[in-house]
C-alpha cells in the first residue's frame, strides 16, 4: 500500500502510546510529507490524549488496535508495541492490508520473525533500526565498503546504562522479553553487522537476574570476512556507549552515543586526525530519518529496506537466540 495520492503525504498510523511511540510521533513533526492520522490503545483515554498532544486536530484516536489498522485513512503502521506483542499486533496490520514498521527487536526469536515476515507477504515490512537509517552512519558504512579505511579487521560497540528496579515492567519481566541483550545489545550487534557484514560464529558471557534475565553481556564474534568484534551490554551500570572500527590503514570512532552519532573521528596510521559530521540534515532525534526512508520505500514499492533488509533481520534474531543458549537465558514458552 501506498499514500493514496502521489505526491500526498505520508498517514502513519501509531500502535501503542509508550515511550518510544511518544518519540516516533515528535519526530514525525519533522519529517517532509509525513502526518500522524491516527492512534490506537487498549484505553481510549490514552488514545485520546496522545492524538491531541501529539497529533494534529484531524488526528484520530481510536480505542482499540483492532480499529486502528482497519482505518481507512492510514497508510504505514508504526508497532511501538512491546516486542513480545510485535507478532500478534503486525499479524493485525497484515490481515487489514496495512504496511509495518516494527520496533526494534522485530520478535522475541527467530521463529517468531519467520512468521511476522511470512505474514507480511508482499506488504512492505521493516525492523524500526533507526541507526542504520542515520545519515552519518550510512555515509560512513559506504566510505567502508568503498575501501576509504582500508580493509576493517575489528569492531567494538558498547550500549549500556542503569535501569531502576522500579522501571517499566517491560524491562525486567521475562514474558516480556526483559533484558539487556534484546532492548540495547542489538545495537552493537547490528552495528557489528552493517560494518563488518554477515556473523560467522559467536560466543557469549554474561551475568544473570534472579528471574533469568540478561543483566550483563560481552558477546565475542568473527565476521564471514574474518574480521572479529566484541560487543558488551548491559542494564546494570553505566557503560562508554561508544564503538570504533580497526582497520589495517587507522581508527574510526563513533564516540556516545554511537547509535546516533554526534560526529566520526578517522585517524588514520602516522595521520591527523579527520572529523566526519552527519552528511544530510538528522531529522528529529533520528527516528524521522526512519520514518522518512520507510516513506520513500513506500512510494518505490518496496516490500523491504536495502538499509534493513528481512535477511539481517533475522540473522540478528539468529545471533541472540545463540548468545541467550550460550548464557542460559529462555522466554516463558520457549523450547
Amino acid at each position: 500500500m501506498t499514500p493514496s495520492t502521489a505526491g500526498s503525504a505520508t498517514r502513519w498510523g501509531i500502535l501503542a502510546t509508550g515511550r518510544i511511540a511518544r518519540g516516533f510521533a515528535t519526530n514525525l513533526r519533522d519529517v517532509p510529507g509525513a502526518r500522524l492520522a491516527a492512534v490506537g490503545s487498549r484505553s481510549e483515554g490514552a488514545a485520546e490524549a496522545f492524538a491531541r498532544d501529539l497529533g494534529d486536530s484531524d488526528t484520530r484516536a481510536h480505542p482499540s488496535y483492532d480499529a486502528l489498522v482497519a482505518d481507512p485513512d492510514v497508510d504505514v503502521v508504526y508497532l511501538a508495541s512491546p516486542h513480545s506483542l510485535h507478532l500478534e499486533h503486525a499479524r493485525l496490520a497484515f490481515a487489514a492490508g496495512k504496511p509495518v514498521l516494527c520496533e526494534k527487536p522485530l520478535t522475541l526469536n527467530h521463529a517468531d520473525g519467520e512468521a511476522l515476515f511470512a505474514a507480511a507477504g508482499d506488504l512492505f515490512c521493516m525492523e524500526a533500526m533507526w541507526m542504520a537509517c542515520h545519515p552519518l552512519v550510512r555515509d560512513l558504512r559506504r566510505r567502508l565498503e568503498a575501501g576509504e579505511f582500508g580493509t576493517p579487521r575489528q569492531a567494538h560497540a558498547d550500549l549500556g546504562f542503569v535501569v531502576a528496579r522500579d522501571a517499566s515492567t517491560r524491562l525486567w519481566d521475562p514474558a516480556l522479553g526483559a533484558g539487556a541483550l534484546l532492548d540495547m545489545g542489538i545495537y552493537p550487534l547490528t552495528f557489528a553487522r552493517i560494518m563488518l557484514g554477515p556473523f560467522a560464529e559467536v560466543a557469549a558471557a554474561g551475568s544473570l537476574s534472579e528471574s533469568g534475565i540478561d543483566l550483563d553481556v560481552a558477546v565475542a564474534a568473527r565476521h564471514s570476512g574474518g574480521a572479529v568484534s566484541a560487543l558488551t551490554t548491559s542494564m546494570t551500570s553505566t557503560t562508554p556507549r561508544n564503538a570504533s572500527i580497526s582497520t589495517d590503514e587507522g581508527l574510526l570512532e563513533l564516540p556516545a552515543p554511537f547509535h546516533h552519532p554526534p560526529y566520526a573521528v578517522w585517524t588514520p596510521v602516522d595521520g591527523e586526525p579527520q572529523r566526519f559530521e552527519t552528511p544530510e540534515p538528522v531529522l528529529g532525534t533520528g527516528l524521522g530519518n526512519e520514518a522518512a526512508h520507510v516513506q520513500e520505500c513506500l512510494r518505490d514499492g518496496l516490500s523491504e529496506s536495502p538499509l534493513v533488509p528481512r535477511s539481517q533481520t533475522l540473522e540478528l534474531l539468529a545471533v541472540m537466540d545463540d548468545v541467550r543458549r550460550l548464557l542460559g537465558v529462555r522466554y516463558p514458552g520457549e523450547s
